[in-house]
């Protein structure tokens, strides 16, 4: 049976290339398999963190999972924190993890950078992520491609462990999709959007109310020519918002090109807004109707209760197979 693992860190507001790249695919997945959907508020630690701030994040990204279309009775929705494994075996690993591969990783170097004094955890969280994924024998993992190399370093990891200790871990496989998994940045597409782009008008949060991601629609960069046509080489600007189009209207890139053939990108702009308006409306309501917290803090109790019984008899299996004494 397929087993999907993936999550979301509780910092800063999700954007809609966080909702495209990820939750969307989310809720597409757990219709095909056992889905287990985090939210890894340990990730969330490697940088210095406000502690109200990070548990009121933490709800809010559960809640969002909820509203995006994520189903509790399909999915296991829980907080990484809440699963005790997910450290114990990121600690494991860790103990057959090379200092040089991990010295590779290009996120902990675009974090690290200019930075006088870095946090171990910023060095060290890629083998928590493998932790986190292998602790579910993880067959596919849905991330955006920015993630590939983690996922890279997560197979390494496991195949090392297997060549070392016997046939104790699951390989996953990456389902990175190919259209829409990088969404850029509105202010210079030649960047992907992010959530903690110092540049407000880069980014469109899923929460966002219209009346400010008109404006940033609006001003979004494009080019001189003109015309609509889908070129992220050329156009990167126009192909972005093609993109953004497609995928929250669910017609193909091909299809709006020919509708919009001949008209200015002010046409494109305006109807994209409309559809912003319609789709993040619908996510926004059920936002709202998901805003119980008591309910909420039951289904992440059901979701971890669910993991913790997986994630031990992984962690089981590894225990054994390093040597280490267990009783019962």
């Amino acid at each position: 049976m397929k087993r999907i693992f993936s999550g979301v860190q509780p910092s800063g507001n999700l954007t809609i290339g966080n909702y495209l790249g990820a939750i969307k695919q989310f809720v597409e997945l757990q219709n095909e398999g056992d889905a287990f959907y985090c939210v890894v508020d340990l990730h969330a630690l490697t940088v210095p963190q406000d502690p109200d701030e990070l548990r009121k994040r933490s709800r809010e990204i559960a809640q969002l999972y909820l509203a995006c279309g994520v189903d509790p009775d399909k999915a296991t929705i829980f907080l990484q924190s809440h699963v005790k494994e997910h450290a114990e075996l990121g600690w494991l690993l860790q103990c057959v993890s090379y200092t040089g591969e991990l010295n590779r990783m290009t996120q902990y170097k675009d974090k690290s950078e200019g930075k006088s004094a870095v946090h171990v955890g910023l060095y060290t969280y890629p083998v928590l992520m493998a932790a986190d994924i292998l602790l579910y024998d993880t067959t596919h993992v849905p991330v955006g491609d920015d993630q590939k190399q983690h996922i890279e370093l997560t197979r390494d990891i496991a195949e090392r462990f297997n060549g070392r200790y016997g046939d104790v871990l699951v390989i996953p496989e990456p389902q990175i999709q190919e259209f829409g998994a990088r969404i850029m940045a509105l202010d210079d597409p030649e960047k992907k959007m992010s959530k903690s782009a110092e540049s407000e008008g880069s980014r469109i949060g899923i929460l966002e109310p219209p009346e400010r991601f008109r404006k940033k629609i609006m001003r979004a960069v494009t080019d001189a020519e003109n015309e609509i046509r889908f070129d992220p080489e050329k156009k990167p600007g126009i192909s972005n918002l093609l993109t953004i189009y497609s995928m929250f209207a669910d017609v193909p890139v091909e299809s709006l090109v020919e509708r919009y053939a001949g008209q200015g990108y002010g046409t494109l702009k305006k109807d994209l807004v409309e559809v912003l308006e319609d789709k993040l409306g619908k996510i926004q309501q059920r936002f709202v109707q998901f805003d119980d917290q008591a309910e909420l803090d039951n289904i992440l109790r059901r979701g971890a209760e669910k993991a913790r019984a997986v994630a031990e008899a992984t962690l089981n299996r590894v225990k054994d197979a390093m040597g280490l004494v267990r009783f019962g």
